[in-house]
């Protein structure tokens, strides 16, 4: 089943314990599969720009969860915005969550990542507790992953604006050294935010097509 504008999308405001981190649960009837968000610094469950490729994955059936891997005291903590090991550690507790959680527990988990949230979806990848499926990453610093960049082994695409500056050459750089299937996606005229006319529907096509790919269906949507 694909998901359309009309299908039920049940919608929820989340704590994750331990931190209580805040976060909007969307999952559509009969789900393929669940999308966690990492976004970058600056950024949050609210941003405009996830909460749209959210949207679009959502109508073509995934259930998404953005995130603020953060907690408002943390927030204006510049060493921990940009410290991408607890990034990764607090979304590896989310998706321990999710893989519990009554809503969720059957749907096969994909990342989605951008800015300094990519490389903390990547390095959390790498962590035996989190099963992930795919990745993809938008306008990624995925430089900032380090050696995990080594041990990736979930599917990875990354996106980047062709306008995008140093990104482009960091994310082409990355693609060497990952050791998983992978793919880089060059946004033609899209600068590093894709505020451009068309380039986050782009994102989100890039997007859907990669995690409808890797992503299994879920044995709850294929009874469905």
């Amino acid at each position: 089943m694909t998901a359309s504008a009309s299908t039920p999308v049940q919608t929820q405001e989340i704590a994750i314990p331990p931190h209580g981190l805040r976060g909007l649960l969307a999952v559509p009837t009969a789900a393929r599969g669940l999308v966690l968000f990492a976004h970058g610094s600056g950024s949050g469950r609210l941003s405009p720009r996830n909460q749209r490729v959210a949207g679009a994955l959502q109508r073509a059936g995934f259930a998404t969860l953005l995130l603020d891997l953060l907690t408002d005291a943390e927030d204006g903590d510049r060493d921990k915005v940009f410290d991408i090991d607890l990034l990764a550690e607090r979304l590896g507790e989310a998706t321990d969550w999710a893989h519990w959680h009554v809503l969720t527990a059957l749907l096969p988990v994909g990342y989605f990542g951008a800015s300094t949230g990519a490389a903390a979806a990547l390095v959390a990848a790498t962590m035996p507790k989190c099963r992930i499926a795919a990745i993809v990453s938008r306008g990624g610093r995925v430089d900032l992953a380090g050696d995990a960049l080594d041990t990736v082994r979930a599917p990875t695409r990354l996106i980047v604006g062709s306008n995008d500056g140093v990104v482009v050459g960091l994310n082409e750089d990355a693609l060497e050294r990952l050791r998983c299937e992978k793919a880089l996606s060059v946004v033609a005229g899209a600068g590093h935010l894709f505020e451009e006319p068309g380039a986050l529907d782009e994102v989100a096509r890039l997007a859907i097509d990669w995690l409808v790919r890797h992503a299994p269906r879920s044995a709850r949507a294929a009874r469905q």
